[in-house]
């Protein structure tokens, strides 16, 4: 008989295990405290990200701005692009030429999907571009030059073909803030910043010294000048019909060369190669016979010779003479008996050959050789000429080198000696580059002497019988001399010169105003003195002297405004 279990009230049927439930109702609360300490650390885990990550924008933002600030405040350097070429700058600081970032475009054929589209498309929008050359490029495969040096509307234009084979290769350009007006003088550089010509070529290790960059090159050259100058010489080469023209003006006392003009001139900007020679710098390269302004080293000898004095008078001096198989004449009908200085003011060919004689070869000899006006110029760019060896072995070479003919030399040298000759007698030595200290070579000729010529020039412009009345300028006391010649190189042309000095009774500046090829101007009003008139003649006396005149009359308010120092010691001494 089965024995009935006795029920006990604390027992459930349905309990498998006493520490079952009490195991659940502790895991419970366990977990309630498990779950609170997860949230916690979870919330300080992502409060800490946070804190991070502001403060590393907090610490960048900190460094970004004191980096910028001195960057600003640093000498004004570039930050992150760096120059391979130091800036060149005029006498007043003004930009003249400075590097900046430029790029090329270049071709990946393997990158033009399709080819027919994009030649398409370049001819559209770039029609001047060599099409038959680059779909031949195209064909080889190979990476090439699409156009170097691009300018920023080219680059946009390229861009928005939106063509992946499209390179645009970074690289510094050199750019030219005047483009024509320096041609002759700052010259180039090539892709690879080396330079090519002018300037750029003479002092290219200098320009692209290192410890040099931010230290710009100093020019003496003044850039309101240049464009007076530059802008009148261009209207002259239209009134005259001349094939080309050229000015310098020049410190008389320390050889700073203030202006140095060439006509015609070309953007240097765009990288053209010149290959005309008409495009040569005539002040600097061209070798030319000036004619009558040698006129004046013969005067200067014979007075600094003591061999005649201003009013020796010359008699009997024929209207021509014979030398060899040659005539030699003047122009216009002179008095027989003319004083020295008459000579000179009237440019008498025959009276020249006189002093000629009583100076002699050897007298000449001694003048070039000191003057060094046979040999190349000085001076700060590789475009230099070399004048032609006189032929001494020539019959008349001693009588036709007093007036200027049979004898070549650059307008450079004629102008560094004119300063020489009117300065007091010190020869100077030209220079385009600003210095500290100015260098006098030596004397040539005396104070005395130096003060006679003066006088004899001015003569030249002031006086009736002169030849260049139209460079009197009110209240510049002008004083130079002309010279109508033929071009060495090519007998058919013509060279008209006119080089003076001023104020004469201190001379300050040499300049000389030179056109080539010039024709008569009939329907030109000159005011001569104080005469409205018409002429149809072709010497410097009409055209040369005329431009320079004009010239004289803008730019020397500049120049007396920037040497006020000068000028009032030149009307103290005048009172005194």
């Amino acid at each position: 008989m089965k024995r009935k279990r006795k029920k006990n009230k604390n027992y459930n049927e349905n309990q498998k295990s006493f520490y079952f439930e009490d195991y659940l109702e502790t895991n419970q609360n366990n977990r309630k405290v498990l779950n609170s300490s997860i949230s916690q650390d979870r919330i300080y885990i992502l409060f800490f990200f946070f804190f991070c990550l502001v403060s590393i924008f907090a610490i960048k933002i900190t460094i970004v701005s004191f980096k910028s600030f001195e960057a600003s405040g640093y000498n004004d350097k570039p930050s992150q692009f760096v120059v391979l070429r130091r800036d060149i700058i005029d006498r007043n600081g003004i930009l003249l030429s400075r590097n900046i970032k430029s790029f090329h475009a270049a071709i990946n054929p393997k990158l033009i999907k399709n080819k027919e589209n994009f030649l398409l498309k370049l001819r559209l929008n770039f029609p001047n571009l060599p099409i038959q050359k680059v779909k031949e490029d195209l064909k080889k495969g190979k990476y090439f030059y699409l156009k170097r040096g691009l300018n920023q509307n080219e680059r946009e234009r390229l861009w928005s073909l939106g063509e992946k084979g499209i390179i645009f290769e970074p690289f510094q350009s050199r750019i030219y803030t005047h483009a024509n007006l320096y041609s002759h003088v700052l010259g180039q550089i090539d892709y690879d910043n080396f330079g090519i010509s002018g300037v750029e070529k003479y002092f290219d290790k200098e320009l692209k010294n290192k410890k040099l960059l931010f230290e710009p090159l100093k020019l003496t050259l003044d850039t309101n000048i240049q464009y007076i100058i530059n802008e009148e010489l261009n209207k002259a080469l239209i009134t005259f019909n001349a094939s080309g023209g050229a000015a310098i003006l020049m410190d008389a006392r320390n050889g700073e060369v203030l202006s140095l003009v060439s006509l015609p001139n070309f953007n240097i900007n765009m990288r053209k190669s010149i290959v005309d020679k008409n495009y040569i710098n005539k002040i600097t390269k061209g070798v030319y016979e000036l004619g009558s302004i040698f006129k004046t080293f013969t005067v200067a000898l014979a007075l600094e010779k003591k061999l005649v004095s201003p009013n020796t008078i010359i008699k009997d001096i024929p209207r021509s003479i014979k030398c060899s198989i040659h005539e030699i004449a003047d122009i216009k009908t002179h008095p027989k008996n003319l004083s020295v200085a008459d000579i000179l003011i009237r440019s008498s060919n025959v009276g020249s050959t006189r002093l000629a004689k009583k100076i002699g070869k050897d007298g000449y000899k001694e003048f070039f050789r000191e003057t060094s006006l046979l040999d190349v110029p000085k001076l700060e760019l590789e475009e230099k000429g070399t004048p032609f060896a006189l032929k001494w072995n020539n019959k008349c070479t001693l009588e036709t080198i007093s007036y200027g003919h049979g004898v070549s030399v650059t307008p450079l040298q004629a102008t560094a000696t004119y300063a020489a000759l009117t300065n007091g007698g010190n020869l100077i030595e030209p220079t385009i580059v600003k210095k500290e200290k100015y260098l006098t070579n030596k004397k040539i000729i005396s104070k005395e002497t130096s003060n006679q010529i003066n006088s004899i020039l001015r003569n030249v412009v002031s006086g009736k019988n002169g030849t260049a009345s139209l460079a009197d300028i009110n209240g510049y006391n002008v004083g130079g001399k002309t010279g109508t010649s033929e071009n060495y190189q090519n007998k058919k042309n013509n060279m008209n010169t006119f080089i003076s000095a001023f104020p004469m009774s201190d001379p300050k500046y040499v300049f000389l105003v030179m056109l080539e090829n010039p024709e008569p101007a009939p329907n030109l009003i000159y005011n001569y003195r104080g005469v409205e008139t018409k002429v149809n003649r072709n010497e410097a006396g009409w055209n040369s002297v005329y431009v320079a005149g004009k010239i004289i009359k803008k730019i020397g308010p500049i120049l007396a405004i920037k040497n006020k120092e000068f000028y009032i010691n030149y009307v103290a001494k005048k009172s005194n």
